[in-house]
């Protein structure tokens, strides 16, 4: 990932937080055949390994998992993002040297890939990813609610993921290589949003 020197980051808690909040990865891995890629969740074991272990599962149907992967997979989580107009730019008054770009947050993580079939293990895993997302729920759902031959038929139906995290890449673009001056209207620009998002966005603008 191209990540200039401004908008790197480094910081392990930084990385796992983006991580942990996303809603969705992109599995992506690369075959004799070009890049395949999946949109799933994907769930950090973080006490496995030394950067920890990424748990997740895919449709048997789907062809990803039968072609082998050239290399490490990529798993890619994005935070949150917007759109920044030239318009709010101290800078546009001054000269008008400005043009729209977009602000981010996302993590990079690198390992080796291995597709799971043993239904013992794929249960854990869709165990530990229910648990996760249901843990907010007012009465949250267990895999066990469901009768166990229902269970034991969904199982046949997918294919687990475990990929060892050997490398994290961090990039936070939030205005940093802007003036004080610009950053402000930035962060006023979005925080005048209707859309929610845009306005985290503002909350997360380095101001001075």
């Amino acid at each position: 990932m191209y990540t200039p020197p401004a908008f790197r980051v480094d910081d392990r808690l930084s990385l796992v937080e983006t991580i942990r909040a996303a809603r969705l990865a992109n599995f992506i891995t690369a075959t004799a055949e070009g890049p395949l890629a999946t949109p799933l969740p994907l769930f950090l074991a973080e006490s496995e390994g030394e950067h920890g272990v990424l748990y997740g599962h895919l449709a048997k149907a789907n062809p990803q998992w039968r072609v082998p992967p050239l290399g490490d997979g990529l798993a890619i989580f994005m935070g949150p993002d917007a759109y920044v107009s030239p318009g709010w730019y101290a800078a546009k008054r001054e000269h008008g040297k400005v043009v729209p770009t977009w602000n981010y947050i996302t993590v990079h993580a690198h390992g080796p890939v291995e597709f799971i079939e043993n239904s013992e293990r794929l249960l854990r895993i869709v165990e530990q990813v229910t648990n996760l997302k249901e843990k907010s729920q007012a009465t949250p759902w267990q895999v066990n609610d469901a009768p166990p031959d229902f269970v034991a038929a969904q199982l046949r139906g997918i294919v687990g993921i475990r990929m060892p995290i050997a490398r994290l890449e961090g990039k936070r673009k939030m205005s940093q290589n802007r003036s004080a001056a610009d950053r402000d209207g930035v962060a006023a620009g979005l925080a005048e949003s209707s859309d929610p998002l845009d306005r985290k966005v503002a909350e997360l603008i380095p101001r001075e």
